[in-house]
């Protein structure tokens, strides 16, 4: 969470520009950055797996409140897109591959 507030806290000006690959790298570090706050908070509630929609739910409020935040730093505006579409499908993406990861362990084709 002190990542996602970090990078949410930075002004424009001080962003790196990616040139035609901006988007593409700033929105991917967008769903990173949720799949690794769902998972984490999945762990949280230990690894239950009836929790995996409050883990997702946990992700994508945080991400609503750290739009609210970057809404004050000068030059970035808070995106509701953002919250709904790059957060939220990173949550889901997060703890899918963790319940993968889990299946797979299960059957002893991971270490």
């Amino acid at each position: 969470m002190l990542v996602i507030f970090a990078f949410s806290a930075q002004p424009s000006e001080h962003l790196p520009d990616f040139n035609r690959l901006d988007r593409l790298v700033k929105k991917g570090g967008h769903m990173l950055g949720y799949a690794l706050l769902a998972v984490s908070y999945w762990r949280g509630l230990e690894w239950d797996g009836r929790r995996r929609p409050m883990a997702w739910l946990f992700a994508v409020l945080y991400a609503a409140t750290d739009e609210f935040h970057q809404s004050f730093v000068p030059g970035r505006n808070a995106s509701l897109w953002d919250v709904v579409i790059f957060d939220s499908l990173g949550a889901v993406a997060g703890i899918w591959l963790a319940g993968e990861f889990f299946k797979l362990k299960r059957r002893n084709i991971v270490d």
